[in-house]
């Protein structure tokens, strides 16, 4: 470059740019053409569905999260009205082709002041109705469950807590079924007395520690008196508080086991047997030193019989199983079944323990039952797993749609609701009993043919095909270029468009390409 330079009378300086200028020329001439939008590398239909339903994410922090990226659209409102046209053309209520007989799990959830009733099936753990209702009277969940029935659902029970509205509606609408209150709130006084009296033990503990310090630190003889009075003080009141909460857990343990289904031997419990054993333990705990507890055990003596509702069940059950088997046989599937059952509820050395139990006697029937094993473990497992004897299940969808109404500060909608009802009945388990299996499946016994997100999209395609009779086009996600860019530069597969509000179509669960 030098010598170039001085041969031709020019600054090096004048050469360089020279030379950039024609390599930059060259590129440009002989180089590929490159179009002048880059093609978007997502979608945005998918991309604003994951975050708000599987991430849980806030719109406005959608809105900063597309902002930061420079992605349109990312305003609050268009995200918004995005979200709002899914939730119109998915239903707030299932609909079945023929009857479907289930047990349903009922519960209210208040969104600020305004309560959202729903109802969900015990075994599939799909929602099956939820709605965002002006009260929770007798009169509207009557109505919430004759709209179930409409839908082919037909109910054998419901476990519920002791809402007086619900309750009522229920009886109103389903005068076949029967009713089984939920135990752990029949319970859950007992068990937060247990917790208190646990709090109080080691509050005592602490004050005798205390008081053994103060002594330890006492110099003269009358000091050292006057505090090992106080130790021997704090020393009695801590063993009368461990004695307390000890007395009081051990008898909630015998509590527990008395209200499985089966004993430890695999003998299915009867009703006469379990009320013996819970009056026995209810008596034990009267004689706690405790002033609370009395009140408490009043409370649950009165709902004894609601409390053994779900063992007249099983005592029928126990009798249409001796018709197929003698009862050695039966007492070992059912002792399979309860320690499959607690495998799922346990944790650790525990749960590896409960496994290698139930393999245990199922290699056991295998042995006697020959051919008809397969059958009858089937048979065995699928009727004891429909006792229900809680709505617990049902506090599961309850803690999912709380996060979205902390998001939202309590202004939930009714699309909202049907989104959250779409996302949970169509995502697949990823652990316990149920893993890999979506509600929906289990409802309707028939395999989904995609991930919920994309039948979410086909389901507004569809929805929107039939409203308008054109499918609209896909909203894209496309990176916002700074400036001002002509109309001849925007390709017709890139443009960004807006969704328009959908008409809410009928929808069945069972029909897969509209799932």
């Amino acid at each position: 470059m030098t010598q170039i330079a001085q041969e031709y009378h020019i600054s090096r300086t004048f050469l360089y740019q020279l030379s950039w200028a024609a390599r930059y020329h060259l590129e440009d001439l002989f180089s590929d053409p490159q179009p002048l939008v880059e093609p978007p590398d997502f979608l945005l239909e998918p991309w604003i569905l994951l975050l708000r339903l599987e991430g849980q994410c806030s719109i406005p922090s959608m809105s900063s999260i597309f902002k930061h990226f420079d992605y349109q659209p990312n305003s609050v409102g268009s995200l918004s009205e995005s979200l709002r046209d899914y939730g119109r053309c998915v239903p707030s209520t299932l609909s079945m082709p023929h009857q479907k007989v289930v047990f349903y799990l009922s519960d209210e959830i208040f969104a600020i002041r305004t309560p959202i009733l729903v109802t969900i099936d015990a075994q599939s753990t799909a929602i099956l109705k939820i709605e965002l209702a002006s009260d929770r009277s007798a009169k509207t969940w009557e109505t919430h469950f004759h709209d179930l029935g409409a839908h082919r659902f037909h109910s054998l029970g419901m476990a519920s807590d002791r809402g007086v509205g619900l309750q009522a509606g229920y009886q109103a609408a389903c005068q076949d079924g029967f009713w089984v209150c939920d135990q752990f709130h029949e319970f859950q006084d007992l068990l937060n007395r247990c917790h208190h009296l646990e709090r109080k033990a080691y509050g005592a503990i602490g004050k005798e520690v205390e008081a053994a310090e103060t002594f330890a630190n006492a110099k003269s003889e009358a000091n050292l008196q006057k505090r090992l009075e106080q130790y021997e003080q704090a020393r009695q009141a801590s063993e009368r508080a461990i004695e307390r909460y000890d007395q009081l857990n051990l008898l909630l343990g015998m509590l527990s086991e008395a209200l499985y289904l089966c004993s430890n031997l695999g003998r299915l419990r009867t009703v006469e047997g379990v009320r013996s054993d819970l009056t026995v333990i209810l008596s034990l705990m009267e004689e706690i030193n405790d002033e609370k507890l009395p009140k408490l055990l009043k409370s649950i003596r009165s709902h004894m019989n609601d409390i053994l509702v779900p063992f007249r069940q099983v005592e029928r059950m126990h009798t249409d199983l001796l018709e197929l088997m003698p009862e050695q046989r039966v007492d070992a599937l059912v002792l399979a079944w309860n320690h499959d059952h607690l495998f799922y509820q346990s944790h650790g050395k525990k749960k590896y323990y409960h496994r290698r139990e139930s393999d245990y006697w199922l290699t056991f029937c295998e042995g006697l039952l020959d051919d008809q094993f397969d059958e009858l473990k089937v048979l065995v497992f699928e009727k004891l797993d429909s006792v229900v004897k809680a709505s617990s299940l049902v506090e599961m969808v309850n803690s999912l749609i709380r996060p979205y109404l902390n998001s939202s500060k309590g202004q939930i909608t009714q699309e909202t609701l049907n989104l959250i009802m779409f996302y949970h009945n169509h995502r697949r388990y990823k652990s316990g009993k149920r893993q890999g299996k979506a509600p929906i499946e289990l409802l309707t016994g028939e395999a989904l043919q995609g991930d919920w997100v994309d039948l979410l999209i086909q389901h507004k395609r569809e929805a929107s095909t039939n409203a308008s009779g054109a499918s609209s086009p896909m909203l894209e996600l496309v990176p916002s270029h700074h400036g001002q860019t002509t109309p001849s530069e925007i390709l017709p597969d890139q443009a960004v468009c807006e969704p328009s509000a959908d008409a809410d179509p009928k929808w069945q669960p069972t029909d897969v390409e509209a799932a």
